[in-house]
């Protein structure tokens, strides 16, 4: 049997955070949920997750800059960029700097589960 994926979201609109991972766990995959780029790094240090979903306008740390001190630590870490906000150009860089995959709010959460089992994937396949 394969092993639950576990997740980190993080995103500073709360509704948003406990409604993602409120339907990833129903879907038996093990998520948490912190709503700030430090919150995220730290959390990243003390406990292993399979792939990261980050959103991009965040007051503060913002995305792309989250993204950029994660890949320091984790240079394999699947990120999925999350934007309601989105420009093509902040798409660009977030990919540009190692993220898996961008995605626009409202996902669809079918996209979403589809988009987080591939980058776990890919992750098992680079540790492999």
């Amino acid at each position: 049997m394969a092993t639950m994926e576990r997740v980190l979201v993080v995103d500073d609109e709360l509704d948003f955070l406990e409604t993602i991972v409120k339907r990833l766990e129903v879907r038996n995959i093990k998520a948490s949920g912190v709503d700030s780029g430090p919150k995220a790094l730290e959390l990243l240090n003390e406990q292993d997750f399979d792939v990261v979903i980050l959103d991009v306008k965040m007051p503060g740390m913002d995305g792309i800059e989250t993204l950029l001190e994660m890949k320091k630590k984790k240079p394999l870490m699947p990120v999925i960029m999350l934007t309601g906000h989105a420009t093509v150009a902040s798409g660009i860089q977030g990919m540009e700097l190692g993220a898996f995959a961008y995605v626009m709010k409202p996902v669809p959460l079918d996209e979403l589960l589809e988009k987080i089992h591939k980058a776990h994937e890919r992750k098992l396949t680079q540790e492999g």
